[in-house]
Order: structure tokens, then C-alpha cells, then sequence
């Protein structure tokens, strides 16, 4: 197959890249707002490795690129919930109406299947947990959240328009090597700074699944490879959830310090948008066959390692 992959040079677009590199031809569409060249310099030289910088803002250019190709991996996103917060059109562009250009791309090329990176954020605060995939009312709480939900919407008219099938993976929290933000990665270069203390968003509390990025990337495959019905959806996520002052514990033990002082924001969030409790159902995934290798504190723990030995 020739994959067209968006935001393939990303934190978890490219270890997707990675594994998809040895079933077929890729080609990688980025304008590397996130991403990082570096990520993906292996395939560069590669026969059958193609690598667009662009924005999906840019339909003409999408439209032209996207050609020929079996299957497009649509991972490109704002990724940054609070970035999303304070500037209100990023989710806007680089969610709803990026994935609109996705699919319109697709229409316009006859393409007919997409693999979709959507998130538990389109849950909102749910009031069953753990949560399944066909929990009703979803109200998301970020810009971020909203916009997934929103291109998952997309998603499933284009589907039932125009014949296409698509794979719909709601994320727990991804962890692990060539990621560029988040609490870990804020940890860590706090405490390189200061060893004597480190500041948590929040009162510590806040709880969620983390899913290592390798794990997330297999599921991706798993899934499309093991399913056939016109709009698959799943949550892809790991067995237990861990809380942020265990990830603070962890970081520190690994780190060797001693007498780290933890001072804390205060409130039950750690920035607006954020859900302070996830717990998710993912036991569609396991009947189909598959299961992460790490838990959520395991993978914890590796991609703690994986940040302290590349910097």
C-alpha cells in the first residue's frame, strides 16, 4: 500500500511512520510547526519515502500531493490544549478545518480510507468510567476536545457520503521518546533547573491512563488491519492510570534527587480545558487481539528514561 500521512513528522506520527516505512510506500505531509525533520531522517533516502513540507491549510497543494495514494494516517493537529486556549482559531484551522481539507482532498482523488487520531478529550467530564466508545454525551471541555469531535463528525459524513471507511482511535494520554511537551517533558526541564523544588499545575491529583508512544502506533495498525466496518471507532489506551504526583515521584527517583520540595497551583486542573480524571474503556481492543506492551505507570517510567538519555 502508499500511505499519505499528515503531521507524519510529529511526536507520534513518526513512530507510526516507522512501522508503516515497512509495509508500503510513505509519504510524510508536515509544515513542521511541531515536528522535527529529525524524526524522520532515517527514510529520507528511501525508495518509496516522500516527505512534503506544507500546511494542510493549503487544499490546492494537499489536493495535487495527496494523489495516488491507497490510505491517508491523518495525525496532524494542535496538540498543545493550552496553546488552544489562549489562541482560540488554532483548533479551529489546524483541526476542523485541516481535517475538512483532509477529507475533501480524499473525495476529489477517490482515495477511501482514513485513519483518524482523535483523543479522550472528546469525552468531556464523562459520568461513566471507565468509558466506553459509545458513550452518548460527549461534551468536551477544551477547544482541543472539540475539535476532534468535530472532525470525527466530519469524519463519518464524508463516510456515508461518498463511500469511504475509517478508522477512529481515541488516544490516551502518549508518552515516550521525540515527544516536545507535556507534564513529563515540563518536569523534567524544571527540575534540570532547579533540583531543590519543582511547581505542579494543579493539586497533584489529576489521573489518566498513559499510553507509550510505540504502544499507540501499533494499536493504529492493529486496528486498521483487524477491522472492516464503515466507521470503526476505538479506545486505544493501557491497563490502569497514574497521577501526576506518582509521574513527579517517578521523574525524581530517576533523576537520583533527594529533598525535592513539591509545591503545587492549587484547583483540581492544571490548566483550563483539562479533564482531571480519565478512565476509559478498552475493551474492544483487547477482544479484537490487542494489548499494550507497557501499563500506564510502566510506561511512565520508560518514557521518563527515554527523556533523561536524550536530553
Amino acid at each position: 500500500m502508499k500511505f499519505f500521512v499528515t503531521g507524519g513528522a510529529g511526536f507520534i506520527g513518526s513512530h507510526l511512520v516507522d512501522m508503516l516505512a515497512e509495509k508500503g510506500d510513505v509519504t510524510v505531509y508536515d509544515n513542521l510547526s511541531l515536528g522535527k525533520k529529525e524524526f524522520i531522517e532515517s527514510h529520507l533516502s528511501k525508495k518509496g519515502f516522500k516527505f512534503i513540507k506544507e500546511d494542510l491549510l493549503n487544499l490546492g497543494k494537499l489536493k495535487v500531493s495527496m494523489k495516488d495514494h491507497d490510505a491517508v494516517f491523518h495525525m496532524a493537529a494542535n496538540s498543545d490544549i493550552a496553546l488552544g486556549t489562549m489562541n482560540t482559531d488554532v483548533d479551529l484551522k489546524q483541526g476542523i478545518i485541516a481535517t475538512y481539507n483532509v477529507l475533501e482532498s480524499m473525495r476529489l482523488n477517490n482515495i477511501k480510507k482514513i485513519v483518524f487520531a482523535s483523543t479522550s478529550a472528546v469525552y468531556g467530564e464523562a459520568e461513566i468510567m471507565p468509558t466506553p466508545e459509545n458513550y452518548g454525551a460527549k461534551l468536551p471541555i477544551s477547544l482541543y476536545g472539540a475539535s476532534k469531535l468535530a472532525g470525527e463528525g466530519l469524519i463519518s459524513a464524508f463516510c456515508h457520503l461518498y463511500g469511504m471507511q475509517s478508522w477512529i482511535f481515541r488516544f490516551a494520554n502518549v508518552i515516550g521518546e521525540r515527544s516536545t511537551h507535556g507534564a513529563m517533558y515540563d518536569f523534567v526541564k524544571k527540575l534540570r533547573k532547579n533540583p531543590k523544588e519543582l511547581q505542579i499545575l494543579g493539586d497533584g491529583h489529576q489521573r489518566k491512563p498513559y499510553l507509550y508512544v510505540k504502544d499507540c502506533a501499533d494499536g493504529m495498525i492493529f486496528g486498521f488491519e483487524h477491522s472492516d466496518k464503515e466507521v470503526n471507532i476505538f479506545n486505544l489506551g493501557c491497563d490502569g492510570n497514574t497521577d501526576v504526583n506518582t509521574i513527579a515521584k517517578i521523574i525524581i527517583e530517576e533523576i537520583k534527587l533527594n529533598n525535592v520540595r513539591l509545591c503545587y497551583t492549587g484547583g483540581k486542573r492544571g490548566w483550563p480545558g483539562d479533564v482531571a480524571l480519565v478512565a476509559y474503556d478498552t475493551s474492544k481492543m483487547k477482544k479484537m487481539g490487542w494489548k499494550p506492551r507497557f501499563t500506564s505507570d510502566g510506561a511512565v517510567r520508560k518514557a521518563v528514561t527515554e527523556y533523561l538519555k536524550h536530553g
